[in-house]
């Protein structure tokens, strides 16, 4: 089997594939997407960093200039609001709002919050481990960080339950050469998580609260401060990057302890692993496995020339299953001390949300294990369709 993104089966299990491409074809160029793929831990850990590569090309060229087709009108509204926030811009603009976001969403802040996700994770955990079991994903892994972001930006809780919906719709832009009926449903999604945000905005910028989107409305630095684009923008991209991820670590992670039940048992007789664990359930499973870059000027890759104007996908999956840089990288070992996986990026793009997910993840992993003695797998889970964005369909479990 080769690189297909499309086919459940390597979407299922991609690491026999992603081995032979780092032995193989590091660098490779893959027709059907036109993206050169990049599987090597130093060239995708290299390539993060690197400025000649960017997430855009649109504060250098126009699509035309760069030989690309211009989006379809229809798709206004979600690029609107995916270029207000900071992952899809570059330098100077990525500049100013990462530092104005970080002037509210502080690694402090996110510290203040550890008490209000472990009671958030505890009660959820208790009530699953008190029906016995069930889908871990729908019952667990996805209301937690959405609960958190929820209460986090001051959203109210009679409205939660349309966040979920509009994370999973946006985020189906991100895969590989989207369905018409998936942009049409993200573009759908970012027009009313926008509309919806808009007016809490207002709201909030009137009558300040103690969450979030009042600190962001807030925030002024040197007299600059966000304007109401970047703010939605801002507060879309903590939800969908926060909550996709954490939803998937915490699917893909119990699925790989229950089928390493040594480890399982490893962590369970010492929690103070979590965090190493949390970091190795990362790297094992990445739910992230590839993350796209354009290239701005010529460059070289692993000893092959990529021309300016094509985009290379850094297989994130691949790289942090390199045996260059993990002593049996196959093998999930909760204590395994040195780490270097890439699963939040690195160089400026590096996930703003990695604290909290650690957070996340630490106490909901540890509510589990604290609150059930025995966990059980009660049915084979299957993967969804999706490839970037990789994550169990569900996780039905028993616990007693």
């Amino acid at each position: 089997m080769r690189f297909d993104p499309w086919n459940p089966d390597f979407v299922a299990q991609p690491y026999g594939v992603y081995h032979w491409l780092r032995e193989n074809e590091p660098v490779s160029f893959f027709e059907p997407t036109g993206q050169w793929l990049v599987a090597r831990h130093q060239d995708v850990n290299a390539a993060l960093r690197d400025r000649r590569l960017g997430r855009s090309y649109l504060h250098v060229a126009s699509h035309e200039e760069f030989g690309r087709e211009p989006e379809p009108d229809f798709q206004e509204p979600f690029w609107r609001m995916t270029r207000a926030g900071m992952l899809d811009v570059e330098p100077p603009v990525h500049t100013r709002l990462r530092r104005l976001v970080s002037r509210a969403f502080t690694p402090r802040m996110v510290e203040e919050l550890r008490p209000r996700v472990r009671r958030i994770a505890g009660e959820l955990v208790t009530g699953f481990v008190e029906r016995g079991g069930g889908d871990l994903l729908a019952e667990v892994a996805e209301p937690l960080p959405v609960t958190v972001i929820a209460e986090m930006l001051g959203v109210p809780e009679s409205d939660r339950h349309l966040l979920r919906p509009w994370s999973a719709d946006i985020c189906g832009m991100y895969e590989l050469a989207p369905s018409l009926e998936a942009q049409h449903t993200a573009v759908r999604a970012a027009t009313e998580f926008s509309d919806y945000l808009r007016a809490l905005a207002a709201e909030r910028r009137a009558r300040p609260g103690d969450d979030l989107i009042s600190a962001l409305a807030q925030v002024v630095d040197e007299g600059d401060r966000l304007s109401e684009d970047e703010l939605i923008g801002t507060c879309v991209l903590l939800l969908n990057a926060g909550h996709e991820a954490t939803v998937n670590v915490t699917g893909n992670g119990w699925w790989s302890l229950l089928r390493n039940p040594g480890e399982l048992e490893r962590l369970r007789g010492d929690l103070s692993l979590l965090p190493s664990a949390v970091e190795e359930l990362m790297r094992y499973d990445t739910p992230l496995q590839m993350f796209e870059r354009w290239v701005l000027e010529d460059i070289t890759i692993g000893g092959v020339d990529i021309p300016k104007g094509v985009e290379v996908a850094l297989l994130f999956g691949s790289a942090n299953r390199d045996p260059e840089v993990f002593a049996e990288p196959d093998r999930l070992d909760v204590g395994r001390k040195d780490n270097p996986h890439i699963s939040f990026g690195a160089g400026i793009h590096f996930c703003l949300g990695a604290p909290l997910a650690r957070v996340e993840l630490v106490e909901s992993f540890g509510a589990l294990l604290r609150t059930a003695p025995k966990i059980e797998l009660a049915e084979e889970p299957v993967w969804k369709p999706n490839y970037v964005i990789r994550g169990l369909e569900s996780l039905k479990i028993t616990t007693t």
